[in-house]
């Protein structure tokens, strides 16, 4: 295929990136050398004005293909998830689908993907383009969400990645605020190329990949073709110690009140008041007992809750339901990519781009339990049940009533079998444009023409839940069930000697099935060129056009819809806006060593409206070793699908500083907090997880941002050509962000402690709560709204070296080290987010370094690398822990537990042509090859360790080949 014609300054601007951009270079596979007349398009992500320059006024960077190979790892998610830069995202190690319900963005559990986050301001703040183009959200089947999925790409079709490390709402519209992902996927390929690799942890876990590619090329056309299979299988959470408790060091002390014997807490109106059992309003009397293990036919005795075949519940009695949750959940994905260049003239070219990615993936939990009576506190058809006096396998010989003597009967079937979520993920892409190039006089131009549609739809099947409904009706007045085919007297008091029969299963069982779509449909042009010369230098721009318009879908199962789910309620969403966008971007060389950028986009919204944001910067080269570069952005992020419509519940781990579990009684600052609230005394939390309602706000604002980067880069020229170095870089950068009207949910953690510390009936901290006369909390509303702020800054430091070509080889190093000064966020209230640098809450952490050192040779045919990942230690509050009991590494004054420091190291070896075969290459590696664990976690709400910071415990190993012919 013949590269279109181009002008001489559009030449002369690639050929300098070519040869000064290793990444980029690398990016041309297969392609021809650059010569004198012709050569492709270059794009280089946060300017889409070609550049004279190696080095831009914003920070970008870039992962070759090379580099990609390098991790040992297979998918997008987990490279991008390895960066400095990156916070905590979405992965396959969360298991969560059955545990917490729906977070409060409507974007729902994200069960099976793979998402990144940088700068820690969430993924949601990240925008990710595939060749320079919007890439759709991920749709769990559990919402409509406003990030994308980062492993519907697979990672054989990328060239490389191009990470911008700041804010780009300018240049690319809603989203960019923290940064820009673009993956780069392969264009030319002139043969054949497959790839396979196996990999396994200590503990199981095989990841098997395969790919094949192939390309050609003609005298007017060029095509890739590419389909890969990728599977993971699980990882039992049981296979670890840290994780196969609820709490490290807790004990059963740390697990559920749902429990196999079961739990009941009731009392009889018929004995006094003041005695054992009596309906005193504090609830001091109310038995609160369970069945003794081994029991087939229970006995009660009333004047005894320690006598018959009951005894106190305690502790001692809670269920551990670690063992059933996955450290690593398994997935399938399975993709075909194409993409085709044909060159209609000599200067225009018609491009398309299609790709297809299937997604499998599971996850597990314990058993169901079932939770019936106030108490539950669901504030749905589970608080309102009534065990009939007449129920065959009551054996209190009373009425439960929730108006009068009920708390709650837990339950946990073991026999159902484990919760089972599964997904079933489709992705389809599909781009057709046209790119061109034309004169002017003297001066020469680019153009691009684009539309896109693109859908993420999803299903999800649940299976092993229940009707709570039913559930109600199995335990009400046995005529009226007999009256209902199907409906048999449900036997929640026979423990695990005396399971649930088949027949109560059936009735109660039900399969729920949750799906979700996100549609993209996407048009725009852009043009770019010379406007006129300053000295010896052109002026460039680039201005252009776009129109998106979003879709999104969210059917929960019917039962979840009227609130006959024992798991959680949602409400469906069908949604759509659409955005028209107009952009310009200029950079004038004012001076012979001084560039300055400025560029604005005007974007207007179906939702809310107009928008304006601008970006400026400026680039100095004082002289030639040495570049100076700033830029000032302002940015915005609209809120999503999910954002505006979602209604949802969720179970949101709260201690209640009132009574945590694992008893203790309430801190000195919360007694007359909890004593204005009506706490009885001796209260402890009946459940940790509390049912939160909440979800969108069809009037929330955009975010609005304000970044700014400096930094410097240094190329000395007295390290080049040199005996003991070939080429030496370094680069320092300094980020800026400030967000106001952050979209969120209040901290209820934070606002409870700040209730009950002021007194426990302040308005503006305590509204959202209220307790039921056993003390617990009742649901709490927590809906969005633009409340938050969030500051950060830091320093990005960067060093690459290689050295000459020696007799015993060549040797390369590379560094990237993230120093984050400063992360702030506060919430309308005035209430200051615990997350902050060097801590670990909510099953993140912000350490304050983190650092990647790569270190590589190669001779010949024969490479080895060694790459080193560091992670600084981060504290977190033992307080937050929903286990109040004594837990490891918190047995001090401070009540603090260090997560210390971690290093891990990569290795990897490579044969080129191997056995003589030309085209073959073997590597085989070992990631955390000293077998590092993740430090222990003690408030993280699974596994015991910090799923979006840390590894999984122990060495993962692989193997891989690839024959190109």
């Amino acid at each position: 295929m013949k590269p279109l014609r181009r002008q001489s300054l559009a030449k002369a601007i690639q050929l300098s990136l070519l040869i000064s951009l290793p990444g980029l270079a690398a990016a041309q596979d297969a392609a021809p050398a650059p010569s004198a007349t012709t050569l492709d398009t270059v794009t280089v992500t946060g300017t889409r004005i070609k550049q004279t320059n190696a080095v831009t006024a914003q920070p970008v960077f870039v992962l070759d293909r090379q580099k990609l190979e390098k991790t040992g790892v297979q998918t997008v998610g987990e490279v991008l998830q390895q960066l400095t830069a990156g916070g905590k995202a979405l992965n396959a190690k969360f298991n969560s689908s059955g545990n917490f319900g729906y977070p409060p963005d409507g974007g729902g559990i994200g069960a099976g993907s793979a998402q990144v986050d940088l700068r820690n301001l969430g993924s949601q703040r990240v925008l990710v383009l595939v060749d320079g183009i919007r890439w759709v959200n991920e749709s769990s089947a559990s919402g409509v969400s406003g990030s994308a999925d980062v492993n519907t790409i697979p990672l054989a079709i990328v060239e490389r990645i191009e990470v911008l490390e700041d804010g780009a709402s300018a240049i690319y519209g809603s989203d960019a605020i923290a940064g820009v992902v673009n993956i780069i996927t392969r264009r030319k390929l002139d043969g054949a190329e497959v790839h396979a690799y196996f990999g396994q942890w200590g503990d199981g876990g095989d990841t098997t990949e395969a790919s094949m590619t192939l390309g050609g090329a003609g005298e007017r056309w060029s095509a890739v073709f590419g389909a890969s299979y990728f599977e993971q299988k699980a990882i039992s959470s049981g296979s670890w110690k840290q994780s196969s408790e609820p709490v490290p060091g807790g004990g059963l002390a740390a697990g559920s009140s749902g429990i196999p014997q079961g739990r009941f807490t009731f009392c009889d109106p018929s004995r006094p008041v003041t005695g054992v059992g009596g309906c005193d309003a504090a609830g001091d009397n109310w038995y609160d007992i369970t069945l003794n293990n081994g029991t087939t036919v229970p006995v009660f005795d009333p004047n005894n809750p320690n006598g018959g075949t009951y005894h106190g519940f305690s502790g001692a009695d809670r269920f551990n339901f670690a063992p059933f949750n996955l450290l690593l959940t398994p997935s399938k994905r399975k993709a075909l990519f194409t993409s085709l260049n044909y060159d209609l003239t000599e200067n225009t070219r018609l491009h398309v781009k299609a790709l297809y990615n299937n997604r499998t993936s599971t996850n597990q939990a314990a058993p169901e339990p079932i939770f019936v009576g106030p108490f539950a506190g669901t504030g749905g058809i589970a608080d309102t049940v009534i065990v009939h006096a007449n129920n065959p396998y009551n054996p209190f010989g009373i009425t439960l009533d929730p108006a009068t003597n009920f708390g709650w009967v837990t339950k946990r079937p073991i026999e159902v079998g484990p919760r089972i979520f599964e997904q079933d993920v489709d992705t389809t892409y599909f781009n057709i444009g046209l790119d061109g190039v034309f004169d002017i006089g003297e001066r020469g131009f680019g153009w691009d023409a684009n539309y896109v549609h693109s859908e993420n739809k999803a299903e999800q099947t649940f299976r092993n839940g229940y009707n709570v409904a039913k559930i109600k009706l199995a335990l009400g007045d046995p005529a009226v069930c007999a009256a209902v085919p199907g409906c048999v007297p449900l036997d929640l008091f026979g423990g695990q000697a005396r399971p649930m029969t088949q027949a109560m299963i059936d009735w109660i069982r039900t399969k729920q099935i949750d799906s979700s779509k996100q549609v993209l449909d996407l048009f725009s042009a852009n043009i770019t060129g010379d406007l006129f010369n300053i000295g010896d230098r052109a002026a460039g721009f680039a201005a252009g056009v776009e129109h998106r318009r979003y879709r999104g879908e969210f059917n929960p199962d019917p039962l979840r819809q009227t609130g006959e789910s024992q798991d959680s309620f949602a409400a469906p969403v069908n949604a759509s806006y659409d955005v028209s966008e107009i952009y310009t971007e200029f950079n004038f060389p004012v001076l012979s060593t001084l560039d300055i950028t400025a560029a604005i986009r005007y974007s207007d919204y179906s939702t809310f409206g107009g928008a304006t944001t601008g970006k400026a910067g400026f680039r100095w080269q004082p002289i030639e070793d040495l570049v100076i570069r700033g830029t000032y952005s302002q940015g915005f992020r609209a809120p999503n699908l999910g954002e505006l419509y979602g209604l949802t519940q969720f179970g949101a781990s709260l201690v209640d500083p009132c009574g945590p579990t694992g008893g203790g009684g309430p801190a000195p600052q919360y007694v007359a907090g909890c004593n204005a609230q009506g706490v009885p005394p001796g209260f402890e939390q009946a459940n940790t997880q509390i049912t939160t309602f909440t979800g969108g706000n069809p009037n929330l604002e955009p975010e609005e941002s304000d970044s700014y980067t400096f930094g410097v880069v240094y190329s000395p020229g007295w390290a080049d050509a040199t005996s003991w170095s070939s080429k030496l870089d370094f680069e320092v950068n300094y980020y800026h962000h400030e967000i106001e009207g952050a979209i969120q949910a209040r901290d209820l953690q934070a606002l409870l402690n700040a209730c009950l510390a002021s007194g426990g009936t302040t308005p503006s901290v305590c509204s959202p709560f209220s307790r039921a006369a056993s003390g617990n909390l009742n649901p709490p509303n927590n809906f969005l709204s633009n409340l938050g702020s969030v500051k950060t800054d830091g320093v990005d430091i960067k060093v690459n070296w290689a050295s000459p070509d020696w007799s015993w080889g060549r040797l390369t190093a590379g560094m990237q080290s993230t120093f984050v000064n400063d992360y702030k966020a506060v919430d309308i209230d005035g209430n200051v987010s615990q997350r902050k640098v060097g801590v670990e809450v909510n099953d993140s952490a912000i350490p304050e370094w983190q650092t990647n050192l790569q270190l590589g040779w190669n001779k010949g045919d024969f490479d080895a690398s060694w790459n080193v990942r560091y992670i600084a230690s981060v504290d977190e509050d033992c307080g937050n822990s929903v286990y109040a009991g004594p837990k490891p590494g918190c047995l001090n004054p401070q009540n603090v537990n260090t997560l210390g420091s971690v290093t891990y190291h990569d290795v990897q070896f490579g044969w080129k042509n191997a056995f003589t075969l030309e085209g073959l290459k073997l590597s085989a590696g070992a990631n955390n090859v000293f077998g590092k664990d993740p430090p222990v976690c003690v408030t993280c709400s699974l596994n015991g360790y910090d799923a979006g910071t840390y590894d999984l415990p122990g060495t993962f190993w692989y193997v891989s080949a690839d024959y190109r012919f």
